[in-house]
């Protein structure tokens, strides 16, 4: 039984989407660890997408992207204001 409930524990982890769990921010975190990655809601990019911001190391600068959001996630962001 315990054999069948880690199987099922590990595949759930392994198969989730990671976007399900990020969340995104109205404003650019102050402070983000090297290679930690936030999505912020900036309308500099077009509609339905964000701006991935990934943090660096001391001394160079912050990586910004817009990105596309999924399809479900895309509609959710340009409906609330």
């Amino acid at each position: 039984m315990r054999i069948l409930a880690s199987v099922l524990i590990s595949s759930v982890i392994l198969f989730a989407p990671p976007c399900a769990a990020q969340t995104i921010l109205k404003s650019e975190p102050l402070m983000l660890a090297p290679y930690e990655v936030a999505l912020v809601r900036d309308y500099s990019c077009g509609p339905g997408k964000v701006m991935k911001v990934t943090g660096a190391i001391r001394g160079l600068h912050r990586r910004k992207a817009c990105v596309l959001l999924p399809g479900e996630q895309a509609s959710l962001a340009t409906a609330t204001p």
